[in-house]
């Protein structure tokens, strides 16, 4: 076969995201037991999948729901049912003022970044070139390789809080931040992939108002947050209008199969991808449209993430903060405070190799993790900080955490010996 378009060539390369997903596969198909800490797969939670199993009996119970749920297409914006029953839910719990023509739903938050990013950025029709900003890094892994357009992402090196000797926090530097006329979009996540940062209420605000001023919308990847999943350890204000675009998703949930996004957005942002949609897959798939209708419809959904998975991932996540505390005593190591999501953010000050040489290391004692650097999407500046940190899911099985954050520790004292 002759050379790849500049399209085949940008999307067949090597990314942190395919090299996350490699690891994950390879893993899976294995023989031997490999301590799975690099992906975001969420836990298998038996309470939660008993839920499941029985809503999916009961569609497949019913002609009409297992017809709604495989063998009808859909509106190009998604199964019109679950649209409507997720706006009145939004617009009870938090008073927003919207209606099912405010959300589509996509082939999961990837293709929701995929459109949104090249919506708004890149080439422009009237000519010039916008970016999207992300006003602090790091930042979601499958955000770097999105763009059609090389250069469309943009990033500014956060604001580092040390909490205690051990304990840190990134925080949005206003300072530096500056949306400029180059800017199509501003994006953060909420709680964010990969350092379980929470955005303050004030930092939102603050950011909705300057996005306002200078007509960007901005974007809130909410994949962690509220109303579900919650997993969250600390207390925030969802908000939303008409300037901001919400991306939710099934997965966290525990359903990464179902490959549903979820974004809430003003009527044309919907409306357009809706149009993109009927381009590159015709309609949307409405399994977990239809999987979770009584769930949402009944409001049990609030109750599942209030009273099963918040809970579950707040008891894991101190175990895992336990281990790391005491497999890692005696090195020079910080973690982020961890506020939301499923992962541990581990940095290593004066960190004599890189954090890809790390990774490696522990890949060839079958424990995955994620190197930072790959965690910095559109900042180009050296920066030491994005080669010493690594990503840790805690997730998975007790053992596998307990194990991995062992190994990590070894890893981490044979490199400051031999240097």
């Amino acid at each position: 076969m002759g050379s790849w378009s500049e399209f085949g060539e940008r999307f067949t390369r090597r990314t942190g995201a395919r090299e996350l997903m490699d690891d994950l596969g390879a893993a899976l198909a294995s023989d031997h037991q490999i301590s799975m800490l690099g992906g975001g797969n969420p836990a298998h939670i038996p309470e939660l999948e008993a839920v499941f199993v029985t809503e999916l009996r009961r569609v497949v119970d019913d002609e009409r729901e297992y017809r709604r749920m495989l063998a009808n297409y859909p509106s190009p914006v998604g199964e019109e049912r679950f649209r409507a029953t997720l706006a009145e839910l939004l617009a009870n719990e938090y008073g927003w003022k919207l209606s099912a023509r405010n959300i589509a739903l996509t082939n999961g938050s990837q293709a929701s970044f995929f459109m949104l990013f090249n919506l708004l950025a890149g080439r422009q029709s009237g000519g010039g070139f916008k970016r999207i900003l992300f006003p602090l890094t790091p930042e979601y892994i499958g955000y770097e390789d999105v763009g059609l357009s090389e250069g469309m992402l943009t990033a500014l090196k956060p604001g580092i809080e040390e909490i205690d000797a051990r304990t840190f926090k990134y925080h949005l530097d206003f300072d530096a931040l500056a949306i400029g006329d180059d800017i199509a979009a501003v994006c953060v996540s909420r709680p964010t992939n990969p350092s379980g940062n929470v955005l303050t209420d004030g930092e939102i605000d603050r950011l909705v108002e300057l996005a306002a001023a200078s007509d960007v919308p901005l974007i809130i990847d909410n994949a962690y947050g509220l109303p579900f999943p919650q997993i969250l350890f600390t207390d925030i204000r969802p908000v939303w209008n008409d300037n901001i675009i919400m991306c939710m998703s099934l997965s966290k949930l525990g359903l990464p199969g179902l490959r549903t996004g979820i974004v809430v957005a003003n009527e044309e942002v919907v409306e357009a991808l809706g149009a993109m949609n009927s381009v590159l897959s015709l309609a949307v798939p409405t399994v977990g449209a239809v999987l979770l209708q009584e769930l949402v419809a009944s409001g049990r959904i609030l109750e599942i993430s209030r009273e099963i998975i918040q809970p579950f991932y707040a008891r894991k996540v101190q175990e895992a903060l336990n281990w790391v505390h005491e497999y890692l005593e005696g090195t020079n190591y910080r973690v982020h405070k961890p506020e939301g999501a499923l992962f541990l953010w581990l940095w290593f000050p004066g960190l004599p190799i890189s954090s890809d040489e790390l990774y490696r290391r522990l890949k060839a004692r079958d424990v995955l993790v994620l190197s930072g650097h790959h965690f910095f999407p559109g900042f180009d500046e050296p920066w030491r900080h994005r080669d010493e940190c690594l990503r840790v899911t805690y997730s998975q099985d007790s053992e596998s955490v307990r194990v991995g954050i062992s190994a990590i520790a070894d890893e981490v004292r044979r490199a400051c010996l031999a240097a």
